[in-house]
């Protein structure tokens, strides 16, 4: 299976957000924000694929400002990393208040998605080919995020089996 950069699947979606996508406020819930993430990462994922995907975890999820009524929600996805069968991507969300120009960036969060055969089962998925320092840097940390969730897993695997094994 010949392997894929990063610039091949990337993403960029948009939505304007309306006054259904918030609080009496003015604030957009982080719900929305969230249900965007997904889909933009989705679209990323898919591309990386060619196939059906599903989201297998949110590895992490960071709120940084405020998004509201009226401004153009950006969500910048890229694939990070490939295992067989799954992926990282990254999603930024940048809000642009129209009048202004200016751009914020509200959020970030790393994504696993699984790619699904015609059966529903895990699917092969192409490698990731990696150049240039950026993409090394970003293969590098979802190298560790990978490995922190697996440790976790196992953790969590001891806890079950015996909750002696589990902390305080």
């Amino acid at each position: 299976m010949q392997g894929k950069s990063p610039d091949q699947s990337s993403s960029i979606l948009t939505h304007f957000l309306l006054p259904e996508d918030a609080n009496p406020s003015g604030n957009v819930h982080g719900g929305v924000i969230m249900k965007h993430i997904d889909s933009a990462g989705g679209v990323a994922a898919f591309r990386h694929a060619r196939r059906n995907v599903v989201t297998a975890s949110i590895d992490r999820l960071d709120f940084i400002h405020p998004a509201f009524v009226g401004d153009l929600l950006i969500l910048k996805a890229r694939v990070n990393l490939t295992g067989r069968t799954s992926m990282e991507v990254g999603v930024r969300a940048e809000t642009e208040d129209l009048p202004s120009g200016t751009i914020r960036h509200v959020a970030s969060a790393f994504l696993t998605f699984v790619a699904l055969d015609a059966d529903g089962k895990p699917a092969p998925i192409p490698p990731l080919e990696i150049s240039g320092p950026d993409e090394e840097k970003r293969h590098r940390m979802a190298l560790a995020r990978r490995e922190a969730r697996l440790a976790e897993k196992q953790r969590e695997a001891a806890c079950d089996a015996d909750p002696a094994n589990c902390g305080p």
